[in-house]
């Protein structure tokens, strides 16, 4: 089963995300778009792990108080387009203690140093030229105050995200 550990999304900053998906699309952004339900913030990749009760309990380990995110930026890497956070200290501080309870439980994950993005399009390119044109991400931000394990899957359209379990933080 592969899984991965996720912000996910308020409907304000979905659609703020969509709507930049759509103006690329009109501007002859090519690629594989992802879907509205799949657009999430990963902040610890675990890949194929075959037993979610041992995350979800590193996770349930894991304590923050709510905090604001923003949407900033916009960038590729290859051939992969994406839309960037705010720095935020309280987020790096939650990816900290994700990641500790993850090794404390000697669960694997990618310990790649994290940066923050949301996958916008996959396989990009833009018709006109070699350079995908430069997008200013909207203004929109929320509060964070659920983290979610999360089950990646291959359907017949695309990715399946599936939530399994989520904590919440500190009330």
């Amino acid at each position: 089963m592969r899984l991965f550990i996720a912000i996910q999304f308020n409907k304000e900053i979905t659609d703020s995300l969509v709507q930049l998906q759509e103006d690329m699309k009109t501007q002859g952004v090519q690629g594989n778009y992802t879907k509205p339900e799949n657009l999430h913030l990963t902040t610890a990749f675990i890949g194929e792990y075959g037993n979610p009760d041992e995350v979800m309990n590193a996770l349930e380990q894991v304590t923050f108080d709510p905090f604001p995110i923003k949407l900033d930026g916009v960038g590729q890497f290859g051939d992969i387009f994406w839309a960037g956070t705010a720095d935020s200290e309280e987020l790096k501080i939650l990816v900290k203690r994700i990641r500790r309870a993850l090794s404390q439980q000697e669960i694997p994950f990618d310990k790649k140093k994290f940066s923050p993005h949301i996958t916008l399009i996959r396989r990009a390119w833009y018709r006109h030229g070699e350079k995908i044109p430069v997008y200013r991400t909207p203004e929109t931000e929320m509060t964070v105050t659920s983290v979610s394990l999360m089950k990646s899957e291959r359907g017949r359209h695309g990715m399946i995200y599936t939530e399994i379990g989520a904590i919440d933080c500190r009330e």
